[in-house]
């Protein structure tokens, strides 16, 4: 079969299309036929040796799919063949198949489109996860997303928004800010032409936002932090920007404010329960009408290092998404 491999760090230009073998399903494990593969930031960053989790070389990239259930391994009752599903691993999803651990898998709601679902899991299960688990964001409140016409930055503001928060927006053109407004952000920040932190202090009447999520990090982690109002919640959901940020510590002692980490990937298996909960929540939304995921665009599997230039250059608004396999097929 087909599909993308990383046999050196390098990002985008050292990935390769190669022909593997046939994954097979182990112990609790399911092959999919893959339809979709999402890009994340993660992924990128792995190709780049830049991430937490060190993949050993040569890899197949690729951690959020969705698809249909091929096969089945011992142990497997939660789902069957036929399945449509979508779920989550560190790595193997851009290819035409790949084995991932039943668990981790859930069925995709009806009249939801699998490259839709791709990125159910990654970006509005962090973000689910973000504000309701460790925020504990309540109607009512202000809630600043930075990079919020990414994947992930404009699922907190959609789910914000369903949340009954106050959403304003922060990112880097007025493009991107339009697709915010669209998506549901009642106030804008363009932080390339104006000043991040008076610009939430004029929004939010001199108190700051009540809670701050940041998949940026980067130049920008410290001026988040000060724009956060006492007893507020500054989330850190990663660094797209490349940078660690040193945060002064006595910013948060200062402002009476809490940094609190989000690492979706961790809560999801340690409380696999927490998933459940995350996505009958997701779908209920979805089959409401209320949340519907923007797909910036898909491309082919021999194109995927395209999709991974996109991502690192900020073109992308939502979610890129790889389809591995031709319509079809």
């Amino acid at each position: 079969m087909k599909a993308i491999v990383c046999s050196q760090f390098g990002g985008p230009d050292a990935l390769e299309v190669s022909e593997v073998e046939e994954p097979v399903a182990g112990e609790g494990q399911v092959v999919i036929d893959v339809a979709a593969c999402a890009l994340n930031f993660p992924d990128l960053l792995m190709t780049q040796d830049l991430y937490q989790f060190k993949p050993q070389l040569p890899y197949i990239p690729g951690g959020e799919i969705a698809g249909v259930i091929r096969s089945t391994g011992p142990g497997v009752s939660a789902v069957a063949i036929g399945d449509r599903v979508v779920g989550s691993a560190s790595t193997g999803g851009l290819a035409e198949r790949a084995a991932v651990q039943a668990g981790r898998l859930v069925r995709v709601p009806d009249g939801v489109a699998l490259d839709q679902a791709a990125g159910l899991m990654y970006a509005y299960g962090t973000a689910h996860h973000a504000l309701r688990d460790r925020a504990r964001i309540q109607p009512g409140e202000s809630l600043l997303v930075l990079g919020a016409a990414g994947g992930v930055g404009l699922a907190a503001v959609e789910l914000g928004r369903l949340m009954g928060a106050r959403v304003i927006a922060a990112a880097s053109t007025d493009e991107k800010l339009a697709l915010c407004r669209k998506r549901g952000a009642d106030d804008v920040v363009n932080y390339s032409t104006e000043d991040l932190k008076l610009r939430v202090r004029e929004l939010t009447g001199g108190n700051g936002a009540d809670v701050v999520y940041d998949p940026v990090g980067g130049s920008y982690a410290e001026p988040a932090v000060r724009s956060t109002a006492w007893d507020g919640r500054y989330l850190v959901i990663g660094f797209a920007a490349g940078a660690i940020p040193r945060i002064p510590l006595n910013l948060p002692l200062l402002r009476g404010c809490s940094i609190v980490g989000v690492f979706w990937g961790a809560f999801v298996g340690r409380q696999p329960e927490g998933l459940e909960r995350t996505v009958e929540q997701l779908a209920r939304w979805w089959n409401s009408g209320e949340l519907e995921s923007h797909v910036f665009r898909s491309y082919p599997l021999e194109q995927a290092a395209d999709a991974f230039r996109a991502l690192a250059e900020r073109r992308v608004l939502g979610k890129v998404v790889v389809a591995p396999r031709a319509a079809g097929s």
